[in-house]
């Protein structure tokens, strides 16, 4: 499934783009393959990463239900596609089915000529959103892409995640009778992702591209977490109120970027809190950095701690992420765009 009711009106067509994930727990190493670019990973590695999808659900065998992000990317295309009124829009996956390559070939088959194409990752990293436009161009011979490159700084992506925190907030602060800090977070990143080109011909491994500007991405997840604290603002909260952290830093060796959520949460006990509220702002939907991640393994790191933790629900099928999406699409937000590209 690629994308969901009405035919292509036109030549111009949404493409949304995601990470994918396995359909079954037999699926793993070949999908992890895809996430290394092809570098085998330990056995022990692929065993326990099994483990973790088993506890949010995954099978041996398919089941009645998509896994979580399978099913709440396409609900969101749908949604949008809804929304919009006019026009398919397309899911392309950039590690599993369907792949971006495979829905590229889909939309030409379809007659598209033109692709607006939106990552579902908001905040712009080499790692994610970079990736993701080297899939796209590097399959749409012929067609025009318009790439959107970042959306962090939305306002209605802001008032999305502040819906979804006020009344957890509020439940934390009533339960433990003070005031409970947020720890918003964004996934990780590879260390070299984000130095300067000069940084990077430095550490690099032989073949490495030199980037001749830091990467935007902790800039931009920082920024969608204070635009979420700044909606908050009229319940009581206040700037000492909230913390950020990075998340799910990567098995793949070498240092990724922090501070991790452990340290963040040993910080906040220190301060002499009980409880903390988590609400991941890179993320647009449940899946495993979320269900296991957050729900289990931070969650039993704060219970050892001495810390109650809460969590914001995910966007999923909000309403305003997809009136969001609605204002990338149409340009009345005024998104981070590469230009009209033409791949030959």
């Amino acid at each position: 499934m690629s994308g969901a009711g009405s035919s292509v009106k036109g030549k111009s067509a949404v493409l949304l783009l995601a990470h994918g994930t396995p359909d079954v727990l037999g699926e793993m190493a070949e999908y992890l393959s895809k996430v290394t670019g092809g570098r085998a990973l330990p056995d022990e590695v692929v065993k326990e990463l099994q483990h973790r999808y088993a506890l949010i659900g995954l099978r041996e065998t398919p089941g009645v239900e998509a896994p979580p992000l399978t099913k709440w990317t396409m609900t969101q295309a749908y949604l949008l596609e809804q929304a919009l009124g006019a026009g398919k829009v397309y899911v392309g996956m950039r590690n599993w089915h369907p792949y971006i390559a495979d829905v590229v070939n889909e939309m030409r088959r379809d007659g598209v000529t033109h692709i607006k194409a939106v990552c579902l990752a908001p905040q712009n990293s080499r790692t994610s959103v970079g990736l993701y436009r080297k899939a796209v161009l590097s399959t749409a011979t012929g067609i025009e892409v318009e790439f959107v490159a970042g959306w962090a700084e939305s306002p209605l992506l802001a008032e999305a995640f502040a819906k979804k925190l006020r009344p957890v907030w509020a439940e934390a602060c009533e339960e433990t009778g003070q005031r409970v800090p947020v720890l918003f977070t964004a996934h990780s990143v590879p260390c070299r992702t984000i130095m300067t080109g000069e940084a990077s011909v430095a550490g690099a491994r032989p073949g490495t591209p030199v980037q001749d500007s830091p990467d935007p991405y902790p800039v931009e997840a920082k920024r969608t977490a204070q635009m979420v604290a700044e909606r908050m603002a009229a319940v009581g909260f206040q700037e000492k109120d909230w913390f950020f952290a990075f998340q799910s830093q990567g098995v793949s060796g070498g240092p990724w970027i922090g501070p991790t959520v452990e340290d963040t949460l040993k910080a906040i006990k220190a301060e002499g809190h009980v409880g903390v509220v988590m609400q991941p702002v890179g993320f647009l939907c449940d899946h495993v950095e979320i269900l296991y991640d957050i729900d289990i393994a931070f969650r039993e790191s704060a219970r050892q701690l001495g810390l109650k933790l809460w969590r914001a629900e995910s966007l999923n099928d909000s309403e305003v992420l997809v009136q969001a999406l609605v204002d990338v699409v149409s340009g009345q937000y005024k998104a981070t765009v590469d230009e009209v590209m033409v791949p030959a």
